[in-house]
């Protein structure tokens, strides 16, 4: 069992000491499927859970491996001899666990983009200039001549969510995706997503004009239990409820199981009444990881059915929802 501690500095003023809520979406991210208190959050000062009581409380729960991410922008003092003192009386203290300690934020290219927005927010920006600032930095640094001009709204918003060029040469598009997921926008039927977290993501605001919903079954009472009893993942159980249950679903979003992403395959592949209406439900597959999320997302690229996906390792929330919404976006202005 692995548990994350997410250290911040601390301040003597207590709504500054906030770091909680990063705890909670990384949790999400990484432990889509976990009910446990995973990730952890700590304060090297001035603030409560100090890390020394956040080790304590990883140690009691049963954690045998504890990464220890300092949420510092540099290496300063504390980061390279404060914080590793205290791990090293912990290592002492608990000799039969493993300790991780991870660099800190320090640079990276994302990080520029944070900045951009709060530079041009400061500028009085609106979010919405923002956004078009951002597509044109995209324009200008990536050559996009080539690509199928209904592809480019998708393939731009995903590139923006995630600052990643390289999303430009692995995602593939059925040639009836685009098509079948505005139609399904437009005849009003539901969003269907493997997480809560992908679910959250999509603009409500553009889907509501159509009477579509987005829906999500993963913390259903009978999900929980049956994903107990059978040792399958909450998010394949609540996939195939879903599509059992509901037949107004008009797109799949898919961002983090790769399981939920290979059980709307085996449910299509199949000869269940669902099945009949494959070809008019859009399947946006990009589950991240290294176990399953490559594989399924091949397997995905050779089915006849409509489907989004990219050939990589990469993927995520982020891209689920950058595709949705870049989807109710083509909808709404071209209705």
């Amino acid at each position: 069992m692995e548990n994350i501690i997410l250290i911040g500095h601390g301040s003597p003023k207590k709504d500054a000491n906030n770091i909680e809520l990063t705890g909670r979406l990384l949790h999400s991210a990484i432990h889509p499927n976990c009910n446990n208190n995973c990730v952890k959050i700590a304060y090297l000062q001035f603030a409560e859970p100090g890390i020394a009581d956040a080790i304590k409380e990883c140690v009691l729960s049963g954690a045998r491996r504890i990464v220890i991410h300092p949420y510092f922008l540099s290496s300063g003092m504390h980061v390279t001899k404060d914080i590793p003192e205290i791990i090293k009386e912990a290592k002492d203290m608990y000799p039969d666990r493993e300790f991780i300690y991870t660099e800190p934020l320090g640079i990276h290219e994302k990080l520029v983009h944070v900045i951009m927005e709060r530079i041009h927010s400061a500028n009085g920006l609106k979010p919405e200039d923002i956004e078009k600032k951002s597509f044109e930095i995209i324009s200008e640094e990536l050559d996009l001549s080539d690509m199928p001009p209904e592809q480019l709204p998708i393939i731009k918003r995903v590139i923006h969510a995630t600052a990643d060029f390289e999303f430009r040469n692995t995602l593939m598009f059925h040639p009836d995706a685009i098509n079948t997921g505005i139609n399904a926008i437009r005849s009003g039927k539901d969003i269907l997503t493997d997480v809560e977290m992908v679910k959250t993501g999509i603009i409500k605001r553009w889907l509501e004009p159509y009477s579509g919903k987005v829906i999500c079954n993963i913390n259903d009472e009978d999900v929980v239990r049956l994903s107990r009893d059978t040792g399958k993942t909450r998010s394949e159980i609540a996939i195939e409820k879903a599509l059992h249950e509901n037949n107004n679903i008009g797109i799949i979003a898919i961002g983090n199981a790769p399981t939920a992403l290979l059980k709307v395959i085996e449910i299509f592949s199949s000869k269940s009444q669902i099945s009949n209406l494959k070809s008019q439900i859009l399947v946006v597959g990009v589950p991240v990881g290294f176990v399953k999320a490559l594989e399924s997302k091949t397997m995905l690229a050779a089915q006849e059915f409509p489907f989004i996906t990219n050939l990589s390792r990469k993927g995520g929330t982020p891209v689920a929802v950058a595709i949705v919404n870049a989807l109710l976006k083509m909808s709404k202005e071209d209705r």
